[in-house]
């Protein structure tokens, strides 16, 4: 279409395209128990056809109760806006070793004893939601883990005196398990059938020995 000395191209006539929003599509947030330590798993895909986020975007995991709110940082998106790994769950802890060190929930007072607690992102283990934040963001379906039973309730609460309160002798664990007792031996089933055996066979030999004096 030609209009004095000015052409229009035709194709400037159309419609413009709408812009495909973008999306996290196909991302989860996941709770899992590992070695008796609650972790995050996650994986998030942005689907960005117009690439309107922009490159190495931050994502972000938002966890709330309605009340309380925990805003965490997950990392930043590769050049094919995808990112996945694993994060502690709040108010857990590990050592250098990655053994658990910390619930959330609960807390170690200075006698070493674990008593339950409000504090410490107790609130995670109740009624949540979640959702991954990139912008765009998506909510995911997230609670604490009750893989393990320690991941469930928490480390056992130890009596003052170090023992598991049952009055055997043996000592809790912060695992929920049973330790040694203070001997360092903890067979002692196993001592009592082999006192029995002992027992038995010094019998026979004294009903032996008697049999060859009759004889």
């Amino acid at each position: 279409m030609t209009f004095g000395p000015f052409t229009l191209n035709d194709a400037a006539c159309e419609e413009p395209i709408d812009p495909v929003d973008p999306t996290l599509d196909g991302s989860v947030a996941v709770g899992e128990c590992q070695a008796d330590v609650p972790w995050i798993l996650y994986t998030v895909q942005l689907n960005d056809t117009n690439e309107s986020v922009g490159a190495n975007a931050e994502v972000f995991l938002v966890i709330t109760d309605g009340t309380n709110t925990e805003k965490r940082s997950l990392g930043t998106l590769d050049d094919a806006d995808h990112l996945d790994g694993k994060t502690l769950w709040p108010g857990a802890s590990v050592d250098a070793d990655g053994n658990p060190t910390g619930w959330p929930g609960w807390e170690q007072k200075a006698d070493g004893t674990w008593v339950e607690t409000t504090d410490n992102f107790a609130w995670t283990r109740g009624d949540i939601s979640a959702m991954i934040e990139v912008n765009p963001e998506l909510a995911v379906d997230l609670s604490y883990p009750p893989a393990t039973p320690d991941c469930a309730n928490g480390p056992t609460v130890l009596p003052t005196d170090g023992t598991d309160g049952s009055g055997d002798g043996e000592t809790a664990t912060a695992g929920g398990g049973t330790g040694l007792a203070s001997t360092g031996f903890a067979g002692t089933g196993i001592a009592i059938v082999a006192g029995i055996i002992v027992l038995a066979g010094a019998a026979f030999l004294v009903v032996a020995r008697v049999r060859r004096k009759r004889a």
